[in-house]
């Protein structure tokens, strides 16, 4: 024990040692206390104010309510689980049987379709969220650098974009709907059409945030870097490439991240009303269930949809630190 109180003496001795303890205190009071401190007031509130609440299904659910849903949803799951292993052991049983009294036998495995699970519901939302994003980067970068680049071709597509920019998604759905259902008439489909619907939708939505904000960081590059292109006579490509994307990252990202938060919350919207698989189907359902657990699990999808969106902004922040120049535009 006079070790320890003589190494703590030493330390605080120590120069510097002090202010660093002082910062490092500030930073955890800043970073973990304080929003801990948020939380459990938002918490308390929440108590508080469901208690209040009556509705046709019962009383509003409070964070003890939510919490129980919450592990009966894992229950769930984990007995769901079990039951498709269980039912393709049967399954691998029964063709092993057949093919050892009739080796011509043709040995088919039936899919397992039992009760679809929020685990499960999360996964596809995430699949169809980051393929509508991927078709809406595709399309959007190229565009928005040609637009960065060509005061012409800004002038041109600017009014467009600034017309379909604020278009809700419920608007596009019933167009991507008639359109894909048209189109899109395959005898064996690869994806569904509501899987497609949905991403579509998502794309179109997506799409303006990341064209403006990449237009805006070419538009803004540094007119000596310009002329360092001109000087080495860089080609158009090699100028795009060693010049214009370094350049105008940072608001690629910004834009990037701007999208994919649009396309998170576009795509709840899009699966209620295309009925594709996904978080925004599950509400919808227990919506439409109508039991008394239901509001319980629909918060529990509101809390789910709220931090997988927090989770993918700051993966998409870290990805932007990454591959960033400029550290500044990704400390938040």
């Amino acid at each position: 024990m006079s070790t320890l109180i003589a190494l703590t003496d030493r330390m605080l001795g120590y120069p510097g040692f002090a202010v660093r303890f002082k910062r490092l205190m500030h930073t955890l009071l800043q970073e973990v206390a304080v929003p801990l401190f948020g939380i459990c007031c938002f918490l308390i509130v929440w108590s508080i104010a469901a208690n209040h609440i009556n509705t046709s299904l019962g009383k509003f659910p409070g964070p003890v309510t939510v919490w129980t849903q919450a592990k009966n949803l894992v229950v769930e799951y984990k007995e769901e689980k079990q039951k498709a292993a269980d039912f393709y052991t049967r399954q691998e049983e029964r063709n092993a049987e057949r093919l050892a009294a009739d080796p011509a036998f043709v040995v088919k495995t039936r899919p397992y379709t039992g009760k679809v699970t929020l685990p499960s519901q999360i996964f596809t939302s995430l699949v169809t969220v980051l393929t509508g994003f991927a078709v809406a980067m595709v399309v959007a970068i190229p565009v928005g650098i040609a637009i960065g680049l060509n005061k012409t071709l800004n002038s041109a597509l600017n009014p467009l974009v600034q017309i379909f920019k604020p278009v809700s998604p419920l608007a596009w759905l019933p167009l991507v709907t008639l359109v894909v259902s048209a189109v899109y008439t395959s005898d064996d489909p690869m994806f569904s059409k509501s899987f497609i619907i949905s991403a579509l939708a998502v794309a179109l939505c997506s799409l303006w945030p990341m064209i403006i904000n990449t237009a805006v960081g070419v538009a803004s590059i540094p007119q000596d870097w310009i002329n360092v292109s001109q000087v080495l006579r860089l080609s158009s490509m090699m100028h795009v490439r060693k010049i214009v994307l370094p350049a105008a990252v940072p608001m690629i990202f910004t834009g990037m991240r701007l999208s994919l938060g649009v396309a998170w919350m576009v795509l709840i919207a899009a699966e209620m009303l295309a009925q594709n698989p996904g978080l925004g189907k599950f509400v919808w359902d227990e919506f439409q269930n109508g039991s008394t657990d239901s509001l319980g699990r629909i918060m529990v999808a509101v809390l789910t949809i709220g931090i997988i969106g927090f989770l993918l902004d700051r993966t998409m922040l870290q990805l932007q630190r990454l591959l960033s120049w400029d550290k500044a535009s990704a400390s938040r």
